[in-house]
């Protein structure tokens, strides 16, 4: 398969005809990757089984996996589930367009296929302009997981979905870098109290702010066992990993901001990269702005600043693929604090090392 890539000029200014190509390729049951605000997602008709067959297979992902559907507009919900629970409605008035999923009950109308054979479906209305208005221009709900081959780190960038998708689908939409580089929150809101199942820029602390009660899912702290069945993406299988071996290192009484607990992170991943050095081995090092010049070795490359979250969170997957790109043998990272935007990043870091933890 030849894959044709696109690219929008002007984010600001979108004109309709740089995208009916990829409208009707979706219609047509083909594979688009498109910008979000999060990251780039691999787009398919959510209502058709067939199409929703080629992103698992394009991906290599499990089937069990759901996948989820984006609408362009709150009124297309409606079509897609048996019925909207009023906490879906106080969080869609609060947060759509944005980065939020919710789980619904779903309607006969979306195929198991996409449900990962489950009787619920997560939708999401993004806001990014590309991703709005090609889901409008499509007509059709777009199941669209990250546009990256199963458990690689999401891409940030039209360059990461190429590396990973070129000749596996029809076409990329490139949309230059996302915003905000997770993935969106997922919010089940089927059950009598909201749950949150993944982490994401719409807070714990924003969610509580218009709902109240809030849980958090089990499987958002630690690993999901083989024999569940996964209600959202990123839940049960490895995810956003480097091909190499990630270790993330952590204060023993839990993830911390203070000096000293900072301090011993930097200490400990100091000792084992030189360990890892004195073998012959290639190391990176994840750290931040404030601690960059602290490291004596190794491939040390900063995440962002620990004082502004939001540009942890931006640049955390292109940091992963970067390593891979440098063909490092093992990589070590600083922790952060669980609190606000922290939370997604422990979840994904935490994933990506498959649980590997040094407490210090």
């Amino acid at each position: 398969m030849e894959t044709k890539r696109v690219k929008i000029e002007d984010t600001a200014r979108i004109h309709d005809r740089e995208l009916l190509e990829a409208a009707e390729i979706l219609r047509e049951g083909g594979l688009v990757a498109f910008p979000t605000e999060t990251v780039y997602g691999l787009g398919a008709n959510a209502l058709d089984e067939a199409a929703a067959r080629k992103i698992y297979e394009a991906k290599g992902r499990p089937s069990d996996n759901p996948l989820i559907a984006h609408v362009a507009d709150p009124e297309d919900v409606e079509a897609l589930v048996e019925y909207i629970p009023e906490n879906g409605r106080k969080l869609m008035e609060a947060f759509w367009p944005g980065p939020l999923t919710m789980i619904f009950p779903k309607s006969p109308a979306v195929p198991y296929g996409t449900t990962g054979g489950l009787d619920t479906v997560a939708i999401r209305m993004p806001s990014d302009p590309v991703a709005n208005r090609l889901i409008a221009l499509a007509g059709v709900p777009v199941a669209a997981p990250s546009a990256n081959t199963s458990g690689r780190p999401s891409p940030t960038t039209a360059d990461h979905v190429w590396q990973d998708m070129n000749g596996r689908i029809d076409m990329i939409i490139d949309g230059g870098p996302v915003g905000i580089g997770v993935e969106s929150t997922i919010v089940d809101v089927s059950c009598r109290i909201p749950t949150v199942l993944r982490p994401g820029a719409i807070t714990m602390e924003m969610l509580r702010e218009v709902l109240g009660e809030v849980k958090i899912d089990p499987a958002i702290l630690g690993p999901m066992g083989a024999d569940v069945k996964p209600k959202a993406p990123g839940m049960k299988y490895k995810h956003y990993a480097p091909k190499a071996e990630l270790t993330l290192v952590e204060p023993a009484e839990g993830q911390g901001e203070d000096a000293a607990a900072v301090e011993r992170m930097i200490l400990r991943v100091n000792e084992l990269a030189k360990e890892k050095l004195a073998a012959g081995s290639r190391v990176g090092i994840i750290c931040t702005d404030e601690s960059r010049d602290r490291y004596e070795g190794g491939l040390v490359r900063s995440i962002g600043a620990r004082a502004k979250k939001e540009t942890v969170a931006h640049n955390l997957y292109a940091v992963l693929r970067e390593f891979d790109d440098l063909k490092v043998d093992y990589i070590y990272s600083e922790s952060f604090s669980e609190d606000h935007l922290g939370q997604a990043i422990m979840n994904r870091l935490s994933k990506a090392a498959g649980y590997h933890i040094e407490r210090v």
